[in-house]
């Protein structure tokens, strides 16, 4: 078997954007799996893959310390290229979580350098998932910045130039992420209400709203307690526009795919 076409199998069962709930356990056995083999044939951009997913879970099960290091040991590995940029702000999102604001900066600043310098291999010519879109870039940025007291205005424009670049479409050799925009615009309608911009934080979170039920998926009902959060202040308490719009959210996570499956004889329950 192609060695080319063996290190993309093994990259191809431990890659995806948001880990699905409940399976982080048999994630993490997938990528030390994966990571037995790019050992062993010593493949170093999937080494540097490997490490960016299992950070990913890692940060995803509110390990941040752990996914901040294991980002930084993927850089070992690679670094330069989009895949490079990609560890950088996964670090900076642990860092942010774990309160850490300059290490946070520094590691956006270093995944922006990063992406400048050009580098191709196996792994980031599959694309997809494989790769790292500006927009998501951006996007990663801004929802890092998000977390660190202060950062609005940075965080702001970050996520306004993701949701710019998710509009325009995927620039040469990308593909975007059907969830990023959603993300975009529910971190940035967070940040909208802390500055008190109610009506502009409703304007950006209707596409999201509309979504059908069907693409609803967990990255975006899991990500919307951050504008409730937000709903919660004292500055929104009797707003009328503000409770209407709490509803709006609290309807759209009730009505999904995953809530129809459990009407479903035999479905999930819980």
């Amino acid at each position: 078997m192609p060695r080319s076409f063996t290190c993309c199998s093994a990259a191809s069962v431990t890659s995806w954007p948001w880990p699905p709930p409940g399976s982080l356990q048999a994630a993490e056995e997938l990528i030390r799996a994966g990571w037995a083999y790019a050992v062993v044939i010593d493949h170093r951009p999937l080494m540097a893959h490997l490490r960016l997913q299992h950070a990913s879970v890692a940060y995803w099960d509110d390990r941040p310390r752990q996914a901040r290091d294991l980002a930084e040991s993927g850089l070992i590995y690679l670094a330069d290229g989009p895949n490079a940029a990609h560890l950088h702000v996964k670090y900076a999102r642990a860092a942010a979580r774990l309160g850490d604001a300059d290490g946070t900066r520094r590691a956006l600043a270093a995944a922006r350098d990063a992406r400048e310098r050009e580098h191709r291999d196996d792994i980031s010519e599959i694309g997809g998932e494989f790769g790292l879109s500006v927009a998501t870039q951006h996007y990663f940025a801004g929802s890092a910045l998000a977390e660190i007291d202060g950062a609005q205005a940075e965080a702001a424009t970050e996520l306004e130039e993701a949701a710019a670049r998710y509009a325009a479409g995927p620039g040469p050799g990308e593909q975007h992420w059907f969830a990023g925009s959603a993300l975009t615009a529910i971190d940035l309608a967070a940040i909208r209400l802390r500055t008190g911009a109610l009506d502009a934080a409703t304007e950006v979170l209707e596409p999201v709203l509309s979504i059908p039920a069907g693409r609803r998926i967990t990255a975006l009902t899991g990500r919307l307690p951050r504008v409730r959060a937000e709903l919660a202040q004292a500055r929104y308490r009797g707003s009328a526009p503000g409770r209407v719009l709490d509803e709006r959210i609290e309807d759209f996570g009730r009505d999904t795919i995953a809530a129809g499956l459990r009407e479903l004889p035999g479905g999930p329950q819980g």
